[in-house]
C-alpha cells in the first residue's frame, strides 16, 4: 500500500505547478500601442489600463501606469486608479465611449498588469493597486478607496 502511494505520488511531481495567485487569471493581449482593454460580460463596464509612459497619443497623469474604468449605466461615471494615492471618481465625464467591442474579462476570472489586479463577478468589478487603494464598481455602486 505505501508502494503505490509512492508511486501516484512521484506521479504528481511532474505536474506543472500553478501557482495559486493566477488561479482563475485570464490573459487579455495588449494593442499595438501597448494599452489593453477590456469589459465585464454585461458590456456596462469597461477598462483601459495604460502602461507607463503612456502611448503616442495618450500619457496618464505623472507618467502612469494608469488604470481607467468606465461604467455606462445608470449614471455614465469614471474611475482612475495610479500607482499612487487613491482611485479618483469623475461623477461627470462627459461624452465618452466606452465598452466596445474588445476582450471580455469573464465573471469568477482575475486580471492583473503592472500594479493593478482586477476580479470580475456577477455583482460587479474590483480593482486594487499594490498600494492598497482600489476601488468597486456595479450598475448598483461605485466604491472608491
Amino acid at each position: 500500500m505505501l508502494a503505490r502511494a509512492a508511486v501516484i505520488l512521484s506521479l504528481f511531481a511532474w505536474l506543472p505547478l500553478v501557482p495559486l495567485a493566477h488561479a482563475g487569471g485570464q490573459s487579455i493581449p495588449a494593442s499595438a500601442e501597448g494599452q489593453i482593454e477590456f469589459n465585464t460580460p454585461s458590456g456596462n463596464i469597461g477598462c483601459i489600463y495604460t502602461a507607463k509612459g503612456g502611448t503616442g497619443t495618450y500619457e496618464p497623469k505623472d507618467g502612469g501606469p494608469e488604470l481607467s474604468c468606465s461604467r455606462v449605466e445608470p449614471s455614465y461615471v469614471t474611475i482612475i486608479l495610479g500607482p499612487k494615492g487613491p482611485a479618483t471618481l469623475i461623477k461627470n465625464p462627459g461624452e465618452q465611449g466606452c465598452c466596445g467591442d474588445v476582450d471580455k474579462l469573464g465573471y469568477g476570472k482575475s486580471w492583473s498588469a503592472g500594479p493593478f489586479a482586477c476580479q470580475s463577478s456577477t455583482k460587479g468589478l474590483t480593482c486594487t493597486a499594490k498600494n492598497g487603494h482600489g476601488f468597486f464598481i456595479s450598475k448598483a455602486k461605485v466604491t472608491v478607496k
